[in-house]
């Protein structure tokens, strides 16, 4: 089966001059598609709410999916690889009329899915390094990281102690507790365990 993958990220976006570029392309490399993948949805939905993702689940080997650019599969370079990764593993290739990539299981598909991998792995890396210098600038000017220390669901045990400690008397499980007050039972834990209940 050979698929054409269109994704547009908004309304106002047509679909139809990726599909003329796909059918175009087909033609020059005698390919017929059998199946159009057509969605409007932004790259940043996560996978599993994509039609890419019923598509991948249903690709066999040897079957060929043809997208204008690489860019149109994923957000990011990290989701880009994780569905190359399912292609190759599958033995479906990825075909991109901008880019001329035909992504199998040849040699050189593999070196450009190394290529790829380490440039996700770099990407992956400058995030944490930059997520760490942030919070390392964040602390030195003073300011407090983490949750705030009385968090919303603590904020609703407030005032209620004298009923928590009535319910506990009463052997009440502090989970069915922390279920009856709508809140996390750590929080409920934590609260009993500061108040001194």
């Amino acid at each position: 089966m050979i698929y054409g993958y269109i994704r547009v990220s908004t309304d106002q976006q047509n679909t139809e001059n990726q599909k003329f570029e796909i059918t175009e392309f087909a033609k020059k490399h005698e390919l017929h598609i059998d199946k159009w993948v057509i969605e409007t949805i932004s790259s940043r939905t996560v996978l599993e709410k994509r039609k890419l993702n019923t598509l991948l689940k249903q690709v066999q080997k040897d079957d060929i999916i043809i997208a204008t650019e690489i860019s149109r599969l994923g957000r990011n370079i990290l989701e880009v690889m994780s569905i190359l990764k399912t292609c190759l593993e599958k033995g479906c290739q990825v075909w991109t009329t901008k880019e001329a990539y035909q992504l199998g299981s040849d040699i050189q598909s593999k070196l450009l899915a190394f290529a790829f991998s380490l440039s996700a792995e770099i990407e992956r890396n400058l995030i944490s390094q930059r997520t760490k210098e942030t919070l390392a600038r964040l602390k030195a000017e003073g300011k407090t990281l983490g949750r705030p220390k009385n968090s919303r669901n603590e904020l609703k045990l407030n005032g209620k102690e004298n009923e928590i400690r009535k319910l506990l008397s009463q052997s009440v499980p502090k989970l069915k507790i922390a279920r009856m007050f709508s809140v996390n039972p750590t929080t409920l834990y934590k609260f009993i365990k500061l108040r001194g209940i």
